[in-house]
């Protein structure tokens, strides 16, 4: 998944890259196409590889974390 994810991201930024770079007719639709594979692509695949087999409620602000938060706070004073 992490090579997927790598070669996507090689791609888009490529492609924007050359969009830049190059004088042709069609830059804009390469910086739109790499613009485009970045977030529609990369993004979710990246976000998806990371957050698998974590809970959410972990790093949600929740009352449970807060006190936790502060019973934490009150030890590092000491």
């Amino acid at each position: 998944m992490k090579y997927i994810i790598a070669l996507s991201a090689i791609a888009a930024f490529t492609s924007i890259l050359l969009g830049f770079t190059l004088d042709v007719a069609y830059s804009q639709k390469l910086i739109g196409f790499g613009v485009v594979v970045v977030f529609f692509v990369v993004f979710p695949l990246f976000s998806y590889h990371h957050w698998k087999g974590k809970d959410v409620k972990d790093y949600m602000l929740t009352q449970e974390n807060l006190d936790k938060m502060r019973e934490n706070q009150k030890r590092k004073k000491y």
